[in-house]
């Protein structure tokens, strides 16, 4: 036998493989896992690095929306800065109490909920929809230049129609009525349920009522407009035209944020006073 019809035998099975004729449907299957392989190990590759700037890009955009309820926000403000001026606090829902914690950052409030040693299962509880809730959550405050508590930012998130809706409910020193709201996550329908994220919307729960005087959340969503003559207007906000599912998911979501279950222990303590409000300014947000 030649070197030549020798050669063919000794290759190993892939060269053989690719040895054969184009229009050979084995090797068009084998091309096309090749190819596969190698478009998945790019996009792996570059999911990987790309993740600390997705991180950061994600820290940056909720340290915008803290700001902007805040009333801190200003163009072209270096955001790293001026969020300087809030402070991160965690906060056991249970008791309504800080928790002591070297780096409130790197707490996920998400991670949290999915993880059965660091959060409750709701069942019937489940008004906001979200399953399980973590046992502490972030809290951002904004204090005035005498160190007294001016604003308290409260994240609450909660499903409506399509999806799970994240938010951040601004409530005046009192702890009782809203100051402002952002909801900067969420997939609703566009046009209806989506106008949740629209800021002329979002404008209208300035100066609410969340909380009446015995503690017990009382804001809701209206079904149309709020007549501002109503005895509880100051308790109401208007609602979205085509959005009654997700206008029912925001009321839903403020009720168990708002109630015992929620932050009301926490704002409790906060009106009477009875917790420790030291300074501790950490310089940036929890991530969600």
């Amino acid at each position: 036998m030649s070197s030549e019809t020798a050669k063919p035998a000794a290759m190993n099975p892939l060269a053989r493989l690719f040895a054969r004729p184009n229009d050979d449907p084995l090797k068009t299957v084998a091309v096309a896992l090749v190819l596969c392989l190698a478009c998945s190990v790019v996009v792996s590759a570059a999911a990987v690095g790309l993740r600390p700037l997705q991180e950061r890009n994600a820290s940056l955009a909720l340290k915008r929306e803290i700001l902007r309820v805040a009333g801190l926000d200003a163009a072209g403000q270096d955001v790293e800065r001026a969020f300087k001026a809030i402070e991160v606090r965690l906060v056991d829902l249970d008791s309504g109490s800080y928790v002591d914690h070297p780096d409130p950052m790197s707490y996920s409030y998400r991670d949290a909920g999915r993880d059965p040693l660091a959060s409750l299962a709701l069942g019937e509880q489940d008004i906001a929809g979200i399953q399980r809730r973590p046992h502490q959550m972030p809290v951002f405050l904004v204090r005035a230049d005498d160190g007294t508590l001016a604003t308290i930012i409260l994240p609450v998130y909660g499903y409506g129609l399509w999806s799970t809706m994240h938010g951040l409910i601004a409530v005046q020193a009192d702890g009782r009525r809203a100051r402002a709201l952002s909801f900067y996550e969420q997939r609703e329908t566009a046009g209806l349920g989506g106008e949740v994220a629209n800021p002329q919307w979002q404008a209208k729960w300035a100066g609410k009522t969340l909380i009446n005087a015995k503690g017990e959340p009382v804001i809701r969503v209206a079904k149309g407009p709020v007549d501002p003559n109503a005895p509880n207007a100051d308790q109401r906000v208007d609602g979205l035209s085509g959005a009654t599912l997700t206008t029912n998911g925001v009321t839903n979501l403020m009720q168990f944020w708002l109630g015992q279950q929620g932050f009301g222990p926490f704002l409790e303590r906060l009106r009477s006073g009875d917790l420790t409000d030291t300074l501790a300014r950490s310089g940036q947000p929890t991530e969600g």
